[in-house]
């Protein structure tokens, strides 16, 4: 036997099938083919075993390389990852120069499978770095072909498992010490740019950089020290998140379970507008997709051009944002998606029959009994049909509020406290001299005249600006300030939204509520704020009203000092055990 192809594999039965074509379209014969399966959990071994592969057990790459080695005939052995192709006579012309080169030890040079100009200028950059460097230092990863001879392998005890990356660059220049190195000039690989679209290119750029810089310098890198991971743990369930961009409110509660979730479970995180941008800047592996934006005007909802805008883009969110999500889970086989009201994971759910579960607050409103004034009949009606048709019978709902209902089915929901980050739990609340106003929409110009004519301080958030008027200090968001401003307010005016009520009553701040026009949700908060004493809910701010509220805070304090947060344990738990019963083996 001349010639051992061993291929690592853990979950490739979207790759490997091209691979073993082009390896039996090849017009070298003389070779066999070893497969490494580290576990799959679906038809990578079937398939290897179709193609007449020998099947070996594998591991992490070097495992699964060497125990390919020990069964292996071949006189020379070729290590490919699963997710290349050979062109046309790739195996003959490697052998051919291998043997008239006299090598050691050798690689192949990688041309994208991708049209992407790109990618073709990062490949052939790529090309060009390896064959500059490569009388200075033997260097290689097995995306490039490892081509070696098996006496050498066996001289140097094969690849070093202690190694959990750069275990190829450490094999290429063990080798390489007792043999020549060199990066063929005429066969070629194609090579799958999965790991580009993963990571996107600065953050691959950067991986790369930095381990070839270690490997220069003589020192070792770990994959913890470069977020990566070889396949997926067996122990670790595998979570898609996916956060609804429209306001802070997801984003910040989705970050606290994503931390938590993060310690034991492997979580990839898919966000639009502002929640990608918020959890981008806090973890990896967050995609940024589309999401549906509501139109305001003034403080109320512009209904129709927020149909407009979402029916105009709609082609192009469901085709790219399914595309993408599509793609991504079919590699990363989650067992189980958890999404914050966002849409298109709720899709990707049917389509590929993943369990879902709920978390959000919105769900109070189609789970819970709730009785409201006539008058809001209209806009809860609008409010249960968007929040139906977003998240569609998941297996459980978890439900964040600060009031408690009567919930209609306890065997598929349950209510648990307000989310809160541990920069709100670590405050310590004190009264100052002025009230912080926090606005989503900076389209309500007519509240900035409002506050000026009270005798009030105000520290105003919302209107991307940074200036003094008046009684009025404009801040733009400053997450450390505005922590400060809202540890010291003496009060909150704000619209309705969840996320600044649930922070504003842990610090036992009194909350004045305009609920944006139309925004049910918004409306629901503001009812039970008054409801329970902690606040006011006015639909429309005027002088009189605040001075009123104002006036009466000492009333509001006293009535928050029944208001007991019980934490953020509650519904951690309750997620564990719910991914646990649920989740897709």
């Amino acid at each position: 036997m001349k010639l051992s192809i061993i291929i690592p594999t853990y979950n490739e039965e979207q790759y490997l099938p091209k691979l073993l074509k082009s390896i039996k379209s090849q017009d070298f014969t003389d070779h066999e083919v070893i497969v490494a399966d580290a576990g799959s959990k679906d038809g990578t071994r079937e398939i290897a075993e179709s193609y007449g592969c020998n099947v070996v057990e594998g591991g992490l790459p070097a495992v699964g390389r060497n125990n390919g080695v020990k069964i292996s005939r071949g006189e020379y052995l070729l290590f490919l990852d699963s997710d290349v192709v050979l062109t046309d006579g790739y195996l003959e012309s490697a052998l051919e120069e291998f043997k008239d080169n006299d090598l050691g030890i050798a690689i192949t040079q990688i041309i994208p499978l991708s049209d992407r100009k790109i990618d073709k200028i990062l490949h052939n950059f790529a090309n060009f770095f390896m064959k500059s460097v490569e009388s200075i230092k033997p260097h290689g990863a097995g995306c490039y072909g490892i081509l070696t001879k098996k006496s050498l392998h066996n001289k140097i005890d094969g690849f070093d498992e202690t190694l959990d990356f750069g275990e190829d660059s450490d094999y290429i220049e063990r080798i390489g010490k007792l043999g020549s190195f060199k990066v063929l000039r005429k066969p070629r690989l194609l090579v799958s740019t999965r790991r580009l679209e993963k990571e996107g290119i600065k953050d691959l750029a950067f991986k790369y950089t930095k381990s070839t810089l270690y490997d220069f310098l003589g020192k070792k890198i770990s994959a913890e020290d470069l977020n990566y991971n070889f396949g997926h743990s067996q122990d670790k369930k595998r979570i898609l998140y996916a956060v609804c961009g429209e306001g802070m409110g997801h984003a910040i509660r989705s970050s606290v379970i994503i931390k938590y979730l993060l310690e034991k479970n492997e979580v990839i995180i898919f966000a639009s507008g502002r929640a990608h941008k918020y959890l981008s800047e806090r973890y990896n592996n967050v995609y940024s997709i589309y999401g549906f934006n509501t139109v305001y005007k003034e403080n109320s909802v512009n209904n129709t051009q927020t149909f407009l805008k979402a029916m105009r883009n709609l082609p192009r969110d469901l085709k790219d944002n399914l595309e993408l999500l599509y793609k991504v889970a079919e590699e990363f086989k989650p067992n189980i998606i958890i999404s914050d009201f966002e849409f298109y994971s709720n899709l990707l759910s049917k389509l590929m029959r993943i369990p879902l579960i709920s978390i959000d607050n919105m769900h109070i409103i189609t789970q819970c009994r709730i009785e409201v004034p006539e008058k809001y009949s209209r806009d809860r009606l609008k409010a249960v049909g968007v929040i139906r048709s977003f998240i569609i019978r998941p297996r459980r709902y978890l439900i964040t509020t600060f009031f408690y209902p009567e919930v209609k089915n306890k065997d598929k929901a349950a209510l648990f406290p307000p989310i809160l980050r541990e920069e709100i739990l670590s405050l310590k609340p004190k009264i100052g001299d002025y009230v912080l106003v926090y606005q989503t929409s900076d389209s309500n110009k007519r509240l900035i005249n409002l506050l000026k004519s009270v005798d009030e301080k105000f520290v105003v958030y919302g209107y991307k600006t940074e200036n003094v008027e008046e009684n009025l200090c404009f801040r733009k968001f400053n997450e450390n300030q505005f922590f400060k401003d809202l540890k010291s307010c003496k009060a909150v005016i704000t619209n309705g939204g969840f996320t600044l009520i649930g922070e504003s009553l842990y610090l036992k701040k009194p909350v004045l509520s305009i609920p944006v026009r139309g925004q049910f949700e918004q409306i629901l908060n503001a009812l039970y704020l008054k409801k329970l004493g902690y606040g006011e809910f006015e639909e429309e701010l005027t002088t009189e009203n605040l001075e009123k509220f104002l006036e009466k805070l000492n009333i509001y304090r006293e009535s928050l000092k029944s208001y007991k947060y019980q934490g953020n344990q509650e519904i951690l738990e309750e997620l564990d055990r719910s991914i646990e019963n649920y989740s897709k083996i």
